[in-house]
């Protein structure tokens, strides 16, 4: 007697990869989110055109905003899919990243007298749309439509990599620069020329420190705050129909 054969059950290859798992589309969170990567990328576009001076994109605001609307528009495509949410350590970063270009504008720059104010027109309305739209709609959007109790402070050191990075940037530029060139430091108190390496890097270091401040400031609220998202989604679920059983 030979022995009863068995099926073969054939696996996976290697090279197969599952596709994500996805839940239902979150029309809501993707309008939100739609509007507020309008608003991230409208601030910049309205600059360039404008030709706004010294040139926009030098400016720390104008790289955030950039990247606030490209994380934002990616966030709202994964909303429409049923895809979960970004990364807690993602979207920490770009909630830090539009916390300090709203609070270094209203807070610190205002007080130089350097920095001019857009009086009116197209140039108010990106001044407006880069440092106290785009800031507003991401808190909006970390307050009403992410979990709390996700960020960590081991993401810290991760989110500052692009201040730090910003700094190299800038000293690198302006180094490279010959002197008298327009905006070869984009910012007062990174003015080289001003204060010296030793004076800026000082200046850096403390801005450097109020940001990691501000990052667990950040990290301890999210462990406090109320679950606002699972309240909006348990209540959408209630108000809707039930599924239709199948007979019996």
């Amino acid at each position: 007697m030979t022995a009863p054969r068995t099926a073969l059950v054939p696996r996976p290859r290697a090279a197969e990869v599952l596709p994500a798992p996805t839940g239902p589309r979150r029309p809501w969170a993707t309008a939100l989110r739609t509007l507020a990567c309008g608003a991230a990328a409208a601030g910049p576009a309205i600059a360039l055109a404008t030709g706004t001076a010294p040139p926009p994109l030098i400016h720390f605001t104008v790289l955030a905003n950039l990247l606030v609307a490209v994380a934002l528009g990616w966030s709202a495509a994964r909303s429409w899919r049923g895809a979960p949410p970004l990364p807690p350590y993602l979207t920490g970063g770009v909630l830090l990243l539009a916390a300090i270009t709203g609070l270094m504008h209203h807070l610190v720059l205002v007080n130089y007298a350097e920095t001019p104010a857009p009086a009116t027109g197209w140039p108010l309305a990106a001044n407006l749309l880069l440092h106290t739209a785009t800031p507003l709609t991401v808190a909006a959007d970390w307050l009403l439509l992410t979990a709390p109790r996700t960020l960590r402070l081991a993401h810290i050191p991760l989110w500052l990599t692009a201040p730090a990075a910003y700094l190299g940037l800038t000293l690198i530029r302006g180094a490279l620069l010959s002197p008298g060139s327009p905006a070869r430091y984009p910012y007062p108190f990174l003015d080289v020329d001003t204060y010296g390496y030793a004076g800026t890097l000082t200046q850096a270091l403390a801005l450097g420190l109020l940001f990691t401040a501000l990052a667990a400031l950040i990290t301890a609220v999210d462990h406090r705050r109320p679950n606002v998202a699972g309240w909006i989604q348990h209540r959408r679920n209630r108000i809707s129909p039930p599924a239709a059983g199948g007979l019996k």
